[in-house]
């Protein structure tokens, strides 16, 4: 089954980078990456945040950050997002984290140093913190009322993935849960029309907010906050009017001989794989 679990960021490294060695030799790192943000009130104000996310580093991209990256560089991240989850020793509950784990790492500070931040132009001084998530809906979403009135919705969204391990050269399957927040107009309009088993694409940024329970135990959750949202396999009666429909009766000119082929391509693409960097007992999970 084909899906998307894409995040980019652009931010700034907090701290000393540490690289530690796997049994089998790899080496992986965690940067911890703060990403300032601007957001919308509930009462329409700008206010301004940050947001730290746990960025997972292996193999030669975790060499590199620890000969570079310093603490307050500045990095561009594309990644996916992945849930690690373990019983709790202490209280057997079930905990969890949600982290990107990074495919690509682009150092971005000159080398002679981070230019002063210009006056007057707070879009262009902005960083990047984009998710972009392909799937399946996994429960019916769940529309609330904040006590402000506005409305915000939540649903669940599964992502697959699937490679296949340098090592053992097993396929190995994974499936990703996310959270996706839906606020206002938008909310309304995805909690009529989408449903579980419903396929969507959903856009926003990540944002990760903590808790307390009742006994007093710290919690995390991460979520996407989505500002746009499409419904996936369905007809568009826009696009129907620039389609042309094919007949088994019209003359094969080399061109549209050219054409089936490609189309007959397209619909015998594999699902793509890739091959692992990482060996089978290197995974902390």
């Amino acid at each position: 089954m084909f899906s998307l679990n894409r995040t980019h960021i652009i931010g700034y490294q907090t701290q000393p980078v540490e690289v530690r060695q796997t049994p089998g030799g790899t080496s992986v790192t965690d940067l911890n990456i703060v990403v300032p943000y601007t957001f919308k009130s509930e009462k329409g104000e700008m206010l301004k945040g940050k947001g730290f996310h746990t960025v997972t580093l292996w193999g030669a991209m975790a060499d590199v950050a620890a000969q570079y990256v310093r603490p307050g560089s500045q990095l561009f991240i594309a990644g996916r997002l992945q849930t690690d989850s373990w019983d709790d020793e202490k209280t057997n509950e079930k905990r969890s984290k949600t982290k990107i784990v990074g495919m690509d790492m682009i150092l971005l500070d000159p080398k002679d140093g981070q230019l002063a931040a210009p006056e007057g132009a707070p879009n262009v001084c902005n960083v990047v913190n984009s998710a972009e998530v392909i799937g399946n809906v996994t429960r019916d979403p769940e529309m609330r009322t904040t006590t402000n009135g506005q409305q915000v919705l939540t649903i669940g969204v599964a992502t697959n993935e699937r490679w296949k391990d340098r090592s053992s050269g097993e396929t190995k399957d994974r499936t990703e849960f996310h959270n996706v927040v839906i606020w206002g107009d938008l909310a309304e309009e995805v909690s009529r029309v989408v449903k579980k088993g419903s396929r969507v694409f959903a856009k926003g940024r990540v944002q990760t907010r903590s808790w307390e329970t009742q006994n007093g135990s710290k919690r995390t959750t991460t979520e996407i906050i989505a500002d746009q949202v499409c419904l996936l396999g369905i007809a568009s009666p826009e696009a129907n009017d620039s389609i042309q429909a094919g007949s088994a009766s019209a003359p094969v000119s080399a061109s549209s001989s050219q054409n089936s082929a490609e189309e007959q391509a397209v619909a015998s693409v594999p699902e793509v794989s890739y091959t692992s960097d990482v060996k089978a007992e290197d995974l902390p999970f």
